[in-house]
């Protein structure tokens, strides 16, 4: 049910870039596996125009959305039940650092966006990048040029080129999800280096724990 769910999200969020969005301006990607020197990351949707790349995380959900950039989790809230999930900022910024090291330019080039469809209703004030309408809008108003036209065409050539010639699918991102959330020396969240840390619990003992190095950006802990 959740794979059909996600799936017909982001149909909706293709048909939504599709009405809203010029083609000849913004070339439109979508569930595109990155590769990286530490597993992949599956991109949802993704835009690419001379106004920048964007990346769009789609969410398909109904209910209340409690949630804030620096949590770890945010919660669902459906039917008086409370739903825990990923905070989708988390999830977006290690795919922005993959898709940057893959392409070849400054992260600063690269936008999130995280976008809720279904009935869902936020109840926490949200980041600017986390909407539930106005895709296109909220895109549009980046309208200043940061890529010429040089550089936008290699772009589009490496992502067509991959798009095409990629071996990589689902399976293996699923394999990679796992490889990496069972690492000891490699960040799930944003594919850091994990170091070794230590903190003092009372006045004589002392415990240690794997600590992501992007710390406090990133504040994934993992037991010794």
């Amino acid at each position: 049910m959740s794979i059909l769910k996600g799936w017909f999200g982001e149909k909706m969020t293709t048909f939504n870039m599709w009405l809203s969005l010029n083609g000849s301006i913004y070339r439109r990607f979508h569930d595109v596996i990155v590769p990286s020197k530490n597993g992949t990351t599956q991109i949802d949707h993704l835009i690419v125009s001379r106004y920048g790349v964007f990346i769009v995380e789609t969410k398909n959900m109904r209910g209340w959305i409690f949630g804030s950039e620096h949590q770890q989790k945010w919660i669902q809230s459906l039917f008086k039940e409370k739903y825990p999930f990923q905070n989708p900022i988390k999830q977006t910024y290690r795919q922005k650092k993959v898709l940057a090291e893959f392409l070849n330019v400054q992260e600063s080039v690269i936008r999130t966006v995280i976008y809720f469809v279904g009935d869902s209703t936020f109840k926490t004030r949200m980041p600017n990048n986390v909407i539930d309408s106005g895709l296109g809008t909220y895109i549009k108003q980046f309208n200043n040029q940061v890529l010429s036209t040089m550089e936008l065409d290699r772009l589009l050539k490496v992502i067509e080129r991959h798009k095409v010639e990629s071996p990589l699918s689902k399976r293996d991102h699923k394999r990679s999800l796992q490889q990496r959330h069972n690492s000891d020396s490699i960040c799930p969240k944003c594919g850091s280096e994990l170091i070794l840390r230590t903190v003092k619990n009372g006045s004589n003992t002392v415990s240690k724990f794997l600590g992501c190095k992007s710390y406090p950006k990133c504040k994934f802990t993992k037991n010794v």
